[in-house]
């Protein structure tokens, strides 16, 4: 029982490190977060506004941070045996200290990155990242859903019904776990609202 909380509090830890807050000082980008219009701490915004390799720095890191606690909570010899209950929360950790990190006062980002983090760490098990990445650059791309704020919120659920059909509950229970996360952060951040737009890839 010890081990698996662990690994929850690890997991938790691991994402409550922001890698758009540490590239400010290592590459003077304070603008990373302050010019950004929804202040942000997260990979899209040190692309925009820290340059190519503040972006590299920040997107390996959330993906790690990710990747890494889940990656190695399989690894464990007695992974297989854990209940869902523990299970679940152990693959959303990193998510939630993303979006409400304990180093900064719970003011995290958006977790996008750390949850195809997370989806990665569950491999070989394709079905979670996969179907996430699809869902992702279908509402991004051939059906384009705006603003931002709608088109995670119609990604992440389809997603949810996607995995709950196709796999475990462990596995689904820990996206809906982090998408709670998630869309609870969106919520609460100076994302756009707005009116929503559907636009088809044919059309635009």
């Amino acid at each position: 029982m010890l081990i698996p909380l662990l690994f929850i509090l690890g997991g938790y830890l691991c994402g409550s490190v922001l890698f758009a807050r540490l590239a400010v000082d290592l590459f003077g980008k304070g603008s990373i977060v302050t010019d950004s219009k929804d202040a942000n701490p997260g990979a899209a915004n040190a692309f925009q506004y820290g340059g190519l390799w503040c972006g590299m720095l920040v997107l390996c890191g959330d993906l790690a941070k990710g990747f890494l606690p889940i990656h190695f909570l399989l690894a464990w010899p007695g992974a297989l045996d854990l209940s869902p209950l523990l299970l679940a929360p152990a693959l959303a950790a990193p998510v939630i200290g993303h979006t409400f990190p304990l180093f900064y006062r719970f003011q995290g980002g958006k977790g996008i990155a750390v949850t195809f983090g997370c989806l990665l760490g569950l491999l070989p098990m394709w079905e979670p990242v996969g179907f996430f990445a699809l869902v992702f650059v279908f509402f991004s791309v051939i059906l384009r859903i705006s603003p931002h704020f709608y088109r995670t919120l119609v990604t992440y659920l389809v997603t949810l019904v996607l995995l709950i059909f196709s796999c475990p509950l462990a596995i689904w229970g820990g996206f809906l776990l982090l998408s709670c996360a998630v869309l609870l952060r969106f919520h609460l951040s100076k994302e756009e609202r707005g009116r929503v737009a559907v636009n088809v890839l044919w059309r635009s």
